[in-house]
């Protein structure tokens, strides 16, 4: 039984080196590569019917699409993280600041004097 909990929490490793199920991203970006080589070499030996040059291609291809889609989510990821965090600072400067005069929300009406307009 010890042994099976083990095997669950490790996940999947691809090439024994990118845990794929724990790493943000990973999971996509091997897919959408996959895709992109299949994708580029097949059209590339529908074009040419060259086979060892078509794998090249397809192999070049996995590459530029995984790692383009892993840099893109990671961005995506941190640009989020970052909106999140700025939102969080707000909300807690917001509750600390909430009924005093530094309120940025409570706007006090200037009077006016009377007179001509």
């Amino acid at each position: 039984m010890a042994g099976e909990e083990e095997t669950k929490d490790k996940g999947f490793k691809l090439l024994g080196i990118l845990d794929v199920q724990n790493t943000p991203c990973a999971r996509e970006a091997v897919l959408y590569g996959a895709g992109g080589s299949l994708a580029a070499g097949l059209l590339h030996f529908l074009a040419t019917s060259r086979v060892k040059r078509s794998f090249d291609v397809g192999l070049a291809g996995f590459m530029v699409t995984t790692l383009g889609s892993w840099f893109y989510c990671r961005m995506s990821n941190a640009k989020l993280r970052v909106q999140q965090r700025m939102i969080q600072d707000g909300i807690k400067n917001k509750v600390v600041y909430e009924g005093t005069a530094l309120d940025p929300t409570n706007n006090p009406k200037k009077e006016t004097k009377p007179g001509p307009s």
